[in-house]
């Protein structure tokens, strides 16, 4: 089994592109969604969060946590991951070898509040691409408008706007630094027009989970989602986004 678990909603963008590669593996999906949204919590808040959400998956006996909140890697890259049973799959580690393959030089990061001010990315992925440029954009309203399902519309459209305001007109590529913001990902691609590179850590996390498990991901196909939150709302929520089947 594997545990994947976010703030809420966007983590199932990961959970989308697993299911991709690991179609047979038996997953358990955690939204942690009394506590949402993440980027507004203080960093020994998140660290707390991150403890409690690795234990429970050591009590789920998990044989890998592919992580979907870039949040919560940002606080232990800088702070140290906590002890956990399974070995876990840092997703920033896996936007910075998505970078690396797209060989792109100057680079723009839209983020939580709590990953900028970590500045997490910014680190690893000058750790592991040379001569990078890399500017963080903090996005706090963009998480609150995919949780209450504000995905299409003139207010989101407005949001992904001002965000983008904030970023450099030369940029190569944007990584999402949040699983959240590929569901708004047409107002992105509106925003920053054709020649900007979008670039989803989600695919390559799914990439090396199954490089990870290998064999070990086959099982019966079966989804479990748990919420901290009201469970109708959240199963309401997958149903309304259409996201790989329980």
């Amino acid at each position: 089994m594997i545990g994947l678990f976010d703030s809420g909603l966007g983590g199932l963008t990961v959970l989308a592109r697993v299911r991709e590669r690991l179609p047979s593996a038996d997953i358990v999906y955690f939204a942690d969604q009394a506590h949402v949204p993440y980027g507004d919590r203080t960093h020994a808040e998140l660290l707390e969060l991150l403890h409690t959400n690795l234990e429970r998956f050591d009590e789920y006996g998990v044989e890998a946590v592919v992580m979907a909140c870039n949040t919560s890697c940002a606080i232990a890259e800088r702070y140290g991951w906590p002890r956990a049973n399974a070995p876990i799959l840092d997703l920033i580690e896996s936007a910075a070898i998505a970078v690396e393959r797209a060989g792109v030089a100057r680079v723009g990061v839209v983020a939580t509040a709590a990953t900028v001010g970590a500045g997490s990315y910014g680190r690893t992925l000058r750790g592991r691409v040379k001569n990078i440029d890399v500017v963080e954009v903090p996005a706090p309203a963009l998480v609150p408008l995919v949780e209450a399902g504000r995905i299409a519309g003139d207010v989101s459209r407005a949001a992904v706007e001002e965000v983008c305001s904030h970023l450099p007109l030369d940029l190569d590529a944007l990584v999402y630094g949040c699983t959240h913001y590929p569901l708004l990902e047409a107002h992105f691609r509106a925003a920053l027009g054709e020649s900007v590179r979008l670039i989803d850590p989600a695919v390559t996390q799914a990439e090396r989970a199954a490089e990870l498990l290998g064999e070990r991901g086959r099982g019966n196909g079966n989804t479990t989602y748990v919420t901290s939150g009201d469970d109708a709302a959240f199963r309401a929520s997958i149903e309304r986004l259409c996201f790989a089947s329980r």
